[in-house]
Order: C-alpha cells, then structure tokens, then sequence
C-alpha cells in the first residue's frame, strides 16, 4: 500500500546520476566547478545559526526573502484594512458636509424663489386682474 505523504513534508524531486568512476590508470577527469545554490523559495527557507557567518551577498539574499515573506503576509489584509480606513475617513467629512450643504441649499432656493416672486410681481404690477382677488401684499 502506498500512501501519499503530507503536502509539508519534502520530497524528491530530481535525481541525480553519479559520474562513473574512472577506471585504473586512466587520465582523471577534472572537476566540474561547483554552481552555487539557487535560492530556496521563501516558503522552504531555514532559520540560520546566528553564530553563522554570512557574506555580504547571502545576508542581502536573506533579508530579500525575509521581506518578500513578511510583505506576503501583511499584503493579504492591507487592500481591506486600507478600504476601511478610507470608507470611515470618507464617511466623516461628509457628515461634517452635510449641515453646511444643508445651508447652502437652502440660501441659494431662497434667493431663487425670493427673485422669482419679485419678477412675478413686478410683470403683474399695474394689471387688471380679471377678477377680485385679495392683495398679496
């Protein structure tokens, strides 16, 4: 029965073929030269030693991943926080708004509707009503 392991858990994934060994008296094969490791993906990065002893170019790689890890994680809830945030800053100048819209609404209707009877007056001033009505005035 074969059983599938925990996705967490590290598996093969390469396979790597041995040179063969050369055989007694021949010419040695010179050594290929190392190729450094590529770096790790943040989520299969190790804690190190802090004894441990980094050169300048593994400690900006560690520190690239350390925030490319934490700006993964902050990233997840800082487009709703954000949204809140503007929503309630929003939110309170228009109800500091509201009261002086209010205002200005209702001056600028009075000054309409004050003009208007004025013209309507004024147009009607010396006319013959057509029947008796009371003055307005």
């Amino acid at each position: 029965m074969q059983r599938t392991p925990p996705r967490f858990v590290p598996t093969l994934t390469t396979v790597l073929e041995l040179p063969p060994e050369p055989a007694a008296g021949a010419e040695p094969v010179a050594e290929p030269e190392p190729v450094p490791p590529a770096a790790p993906e943040p989520s299969q990065a190790i804690a190190l030693d802090p004894q441990a002893l980094l050169s300048d170019a593994d400690a900006f790689r560690l520190e690239e991943q350390l925030l490319h890890r934490v700006l993964q994680r902050i990233d997840l809830s800082l487009e709703e926080r954000l949204s809140d945030a503007v929503s309630a800053a929003v939110q309170q100048q228009l109800d500091a708004m509201i009261p002086r819209l209010r205002g200005e609404i209702e001056t600028v209707l009075r000054a309409l509707v004050s003009d208007a009877l004025a013209q309507e007056l004024s147009d009607n001033t010396g006319s013959t009503p057509a029947f008796d009505a009371p003055s307005l005035g």
